[in-house]
């Protein structure tokens, strides 16, 4: 897996030039949580489906 720094990079590389700040932040923004919720996901940190479905009755 590469570093975060490098994926940074080059998500940002990617982007048109004419991407601004907010366009920027967003996509950090998505990185950061998709790599959380997959390093969660390895340690076990997640609910099933059907606890979740109660969660959302419960509401």
């Amino acid at each position: 897996m590469e570093s975060l720094k490098q994926e940074a990079l080059n998500v940002i590389s990617k982007m048109p030039e004419t991407a601004d700040i907010d366009d920027i932040m967003y996509r950090l923004y998505v990185i950061d949580k998709v790599r959380k919720g997959r390093e969660a996901a390895q340690n076990g940190q997640f609910i099933s489906i059907e606890e979740l479905e109660k969660e959302i009755q419960t509401w």
